[in-house]
């Protein structure tokens, strides 16, 4: 019996079930990652489009803050009917921490927002001004953390021909404070 034969029989079958078994375990990691990463963008995406629906609902309160019975109550309304509670507890479930911490950032600012209108503040006035500008730059550090960790793009204000996230470069009522020295 020739052992260099054999050696080279039993050598070459392990390599070939050692390669088999690693280019499994890859093909596993790879759909396992998809996964993650088309699951993790669905949440980013519930996540954004709740607060948006409370964001507009929020607005439409302060449009007519007269219009409501009870504006503390409807503004509590909008954070549960936008479903914004339940799309944040998903995000901290599958988001990476800084996704999740520009979430919670987002949900802070949203629900100052809330208060302001839970106050009365109509759409015109300093305290829904003051507490909106605040969440728009939230939404957007959130959008940034989003996209450059799911497709590794940075995004700047520049991007669109701004000069801030928060819009105040955009925003009238702040460019005539500017200008007035306030």
């Amino acid at each position: 019996m020739d052992w260099g034969t054999l050696a080279g029989a039993v050598s070459g079958g392990a390599l070939a079930m050692a390669g088999t078994v690693l280019a499994d375990r890859l093909r596993h990691r790879y759909e396992a990652d998809r996964g993650t990463g088309e699951r993790r963008r669905a949440v980013y995406l519930e996540f954004i489009t709740a607060a948006e629906a409370c964001h507009a609902r929020l607005r439409a309160i302060a449009e007519d803050p007269a219009a409501e019975a009870d504006p503390e109550t409807a503004g509590r309304v909008a954070l549960s009917e936008a479903g914004i509670y339940e799309a944040r507890e998903r995000l901290f479930l599958d988001a990476t921490t800084g996704v999740a911490g520009a979430g919670q950032a987002m949900f802070e600012r949203l629900r100052a927002v809330q208060r302001a209108v839970a106050g009365g503040a109509a759409l015109t006035s300093a305290a829904f001004h003051d507490a909106y500008h605040p969440y728009i730059g939230a939404v957007w550090a959130y959008r940034v953390a989003v996209r450059e960790e799911l497709e590794g793009q940075h995004l700047v204000p520049a991007d669109f021909g701004w000069g801030r996230w928060d819009g105040r470069d955009r925003c009238a009522r702040c460019r005539e404070a500017a200008v007035a020295g306030v």
